[in-house]
This record gives structure tokens, C-alpha cells and sequence, in this order.
């Protein structure tokens, strides 16, 4: 069984949240600060984590930055706040989705089972040993998960490889944002294409020698993008 762990302050919110996971199948554990929430997130094994913003003790950015920092493991965040700027700092430290109360519970449980469901896929998928794609000093190991620029590895959230492997294996193919939330998030587009930006932004700081001429992800304009062979 699937574990979920929730930090939240507002225990009616989390205990509506754990009900509606508990009838879809999910175990889920319950951390009320953020600081018990961070112990746990660290030294326990969770298949998703789900992070309120606004926490006593420790913040769900930071939590969401540690995890990062150790795992892989889908990570969505809850916030009342509906500001861009929140929403991208979480998505910049390596969130995979991001969701403002109100919200239907209905919502994150189908959220919870796209990201889950992708993430089992990518760690459970049986690609052939040395899956690699090699373009001008850039090396995407796929068994391995991992980005090499130049011979220096750099580290990708699951989001990130995903969509910079995407791209790679359907080069100089234009993919509107939309068709890239799509695919890469497993859910239609709701508003959420500021994700699909945000994570190209973050992928060329770490692929591209100048962000303002890259070589690799190519914007075209009013479109979308493309990966350049």
C-alpha cells in the first residue's frame, strides 16, 4: 500500500484530506508542524508528500527543499495564497504540482494518483541497461536518471528530467505548453501553464552555457518550444 505523508497546521483540512486518501486505497501519516513533518520526511519512506505553504517551525518551502535535496519522491504543495510568485519559488525548488485552497477533495485525490501513477511508471518502467541520449555534451543517462553536461553531473527534479527527456527524444518537434503540461504532468491543462515555463527556465540554467542564446531548448515564439539537433 502506497504511503502519503501530509504536513498540515489545519487539522480539519488534513483530516478531510487522509479520509478521502484512505478511500482511495492510500495509507496516510499526519504531521501537524513543520518541523516533526521535515523528521519524518527525512528519515521515513513516503510515496508522496503533500505540504501546506504556511507552517509553525518550518515552512513547506524548506521542507520541500531538503526533500529535494535527498529524493525523488512527488511532492505537491497546498497553499491558500494564489500568488504567481509562490507558486513558482514551489515549483522552482523541485514541487511537481501546486494547489491553492479551496479545493475539492476529489481534486487531490486525482492529482495524488497522476503523480504517483507516473512515478511508479518512470521507477518500475524496464529500460534497457545504458539508455543514453548523447547531443553535443549533453549525456541523459535514462536508466540512471541522470544529466551530465560536459562531463559534470547536474541535479534534475523528477519534473525536470522528464520533461528535458521528453524534448530530447522528439527533437526539433514544437510542443506548445499546453501539450507539455499534458504529457509531462499527466493532466490536462488547468490554468497551470506557468509550470511548463518555470521548469524550462530552471532546466536551462543547468544545460545552457547562455540562457539568453540557448543551444539546446528553443523558444519559439507564440508556440512553444522545440530541442534543437
Amino acid at each position: 500500500m502506497s504511503r502519503i505523508l501530509i504536513v498540515e497546521d489545519e487539522e480539519s483540512i488534513a483530516e478531510l484530506e487522509k479520509d478521502y486518501l484512505e478511500l482511495s486505497g492510500f495509507e496516510v501519516e499526519i504531521e501537524n508542524d513543520g518541523e516533526s513533518g521535515l523528521k519524518r520526511a527525512l528519515e521515513e519512506e513516503f510515496d508522496l508528500f503533500i505540504l501546506d505553504l504556511m507552517l509553525p517551525g518550518v515552512d513547506g518551502f524548506e521542507i520541500c527543499k531538503r526533500i529535494r535535496e535527498n529524493k525523488n519522491t512527488p511532492i505537491i504543495m497546498v497553499s491558500a495564497k494564489k500568488d504567481d510568485i509562490d507558486k513558482i519559488r514551489g515549483l522552482g525548488l523541485g514541487a511537481d504540482d501546486y494547489i491553492t485552497k479551496p479545493f475539492s477533495p476529489s481534486e487531490m485525490v486525482a492529482r495524488v494518483k497522476a503523480h504517483m501513477s507516473r512515478y511508479e511508471r518512470l521507477i518500475g518502467s524496464g529500460m534497457p541497461a545504458n539508455d543514453i541520449i548523447e547531443i553535443r555534451g549533453l549525456k541523459i543517462d535514462k536508466t540512471a536518471r541522470r544529466v551530465y553536461v560536459n562531463g559534470e553531473e547536474k541535479n534534475f527534479t523528477t519534473k525536470e528530467f522528464d520533461l528535458l527527456t521528453f524534448l530530447a527524444q522528439n527533437p526539433n518537434h514544437v510542443f506548445t505548453k499546453e501539450e507539455l503540461f499534458s504529457k509531462i504532468w499527466d493532466m490536462e491543462s488547468i490554468g497551470d501553464i506557468a509550470t511548463v515555463t518555470v521548469h524550462i527556465k530552471k532546466i536551462r540554467e543547468k544545460i545552457e552555457m547562455n540562457t539568453a542564446k540557448p543551444q539546446y531548448i528553443e523558444t519559439i515564439w507564440g508556440v512553444g518550444y522545440r530541442f534543437k539537433v
